[in-house]
């Protein structure tokens, strides 16, 4: 026998109606101490070591999974045949190399950490940094000109710095960020131990220089001085939109790179936790090796355009550098001091990934952008024209960086970026209009026109 079903009646639905705004009333309450337990949780949660050593490993693995599937799958049909006195002399300049970069790459991690148990405070931190961005502002621009100035073949260009980021700006790195943290935190020999193996690695690649090197004179028929070279590399700037464009799209994100490179060590520990500064620079670089994959993918394809996906590029490593705000404004900080990562830095350090991993796929890109609109004959000393005030920029806020909370800083760098994107928006709308002076051949623009083919 089916049971009819009753019919409500208009009085029945605004009976149910008023109950549930009823319940809903009661509920808010708890629902809102509920949501503010969730959110302040974390600032009196720590985790145990080794759940987040745990967490690290997941972190590393899950990247050393994806990098490895991407370049197992990669085609060989795009790897050039070279003679074997050239790859004898690639060979050559990819071991000192690597040796230089394993020097660079083994203290870089513990710079801020090994001045920090000497007790200085963040602010004296920022202007002991400002040192090496001060030389690179007075010295790199006479060096990028010199560069210009010699010249080298321009196959071997495109192969050997091809090679170089592969195995120098990762492999490398990711190897000295782990033998550093064997040395500081599984053999216990502190924070000074990198700088020694550093000293050790930069004295062996000296000694291959020395006896395996001769020196490169350039072109003798090419004798401009450095002053000449600046006016023309000012005049290129002047009148190619495109070339102005590129500058400062790289100058903003350089400089937001080099603030985050001082920034991460604190932002993940800021009550002096216990972090593995090494294998967290690993994991870093690991990232950035997954962007130089995708890049290397994307610059072999005729779409998308370098010119259209920077833009994503741009918005997302943006949007990455935003997340220690949205934690600062959701998390309530701890007071604790000491103990493993927090809660907060575990998503910032997730975050931080990001926007490695757009530093990957940044790299080769600008270095495909800048064959296609600038000048080969002057391509270092024009980059180097926009490094000055970049350099000056960083300097400023490293020497400021006490008056301004940490917040504010990735909050510029977070803007920087998008204005990066803006420009780079702009650089693909005229993208394909001809320059009004085109003083250079197009067919002298090769050295760095093909992708990275690694």
């Amino acid at each position: 026998m089916t049971v009819p079903k009753k019919r409500s009646n208009p009085s029945d639905c605004s009976e149910c109606m008023f109950q549930r705004q009823r319940f809903l009333r009661k509920l808010q309450p708890i629902s809102g101490f509920a949501l503010i337990s969730l959110f302040s949780l974390p600032a009196a949660f720590s985790p145990d070591p080794a759940t987040m050593e745990v967490f690290y490993y997941v972190v590393f693995g899950v990247l050393g999974i994806v990098v490895a599937t991407l370049e197992l799958s990669k085609n060989n049909k795009d790897r050039i045949n070279t003679s074997s006195a050239f790859t004898s002399f690639k060979n050559n300049y990819l071991v000192v190399y690597s040796l230089m970069m394993a020097g660079d790459w083994l203290q870089g991690p513990y710079v801020y950490y090994l001045y920090s148990t000497y007790g200085y405070s963040k602010g004296d931190i920022g202007q002991l940094f400002i040192a090496g961005f001060g030389s690179s502002m007075l010295f790199g621009t006479i060096v990028g000109s010199l560069a210009d100035k010699q010249g080298f073949e321009q196959q071997w260009l495109s192969i050997t710095f091809s090679k170089a980021v592969f195995f120098g700006n990762g492999l490398v790195a990711i190897i000295a960020g782990l033998f550093g943290n064997l040395l500081v935190h599984s053999f216990s020999l502190g924070p000074v131990a990198p700088f020694d193996a550093a000293a050790c690695f930069l004295a062996i690649g000296m000694a291959v220089i020395l006896s395996s090197w001769s020196e490169n004179y350039g072109d003798p028929s090419d004798n401009k001085d450095l002053i000449t070279q600046f006016r023309g590399a000012a005049i290129a700037i002047a009148s190619d939109e495109k070339i102005a464009l590129l500058g400062a799209i790289q100058s903003l994100f350089e400089g937001s790179m080099y603030t985050f490179v001082f920034l991460w060590t604190p932002a993940l520990s800021p009550n002096d936790e216990e972090i593995p500064h090494g294998f967290i620079f690993a994991t870093f670089m690991l990232a950035s090796m997954l962007g130089s994959s995708l890049a290397s993918r994307l610059l072999s394809r005729s779409s998308p355009k370098v010119e259209s996906y920077m833009q994503i590029v741009f918005l997302v490593s943006a949007a990455s550098l935003l997340l220690p705000i949205i934690m600062a404004s959701l998390v309530a900080p701890s007071k604790v001091k000491g103990g493993g990562i927090s809660f907060s830095g575990c998503f910032q350090l997730l975050g931080f990934c990001v926007f490695e991993a757009c530093v990957g796929l940044f790299w080769p890109s600008i270095m495909k952008m800048r064959s296609q609109y600038i000048p080969e004959e002057a391509r270092s000393t024009i980059m180097n024209f926009f490094r000055i005030p970049l350099n000056i920029f960083v300097c400023v806020v490293l020497y400021n960086v006490n008056e301004f909370p940490m917040t504010v800083m990735f909050g510029m760098c977070s803007v920087f970026l998008f204005i990066a994107s803006l420009l780079q928006r702009r650089l693909m709308t005229i993208a394909d209009k001809p320059k009004a002076n085109d003083w250079t051949p197009l067919n002298e623009r090769n050295a760095e026109e093909a992708p990275l083919n690694i």
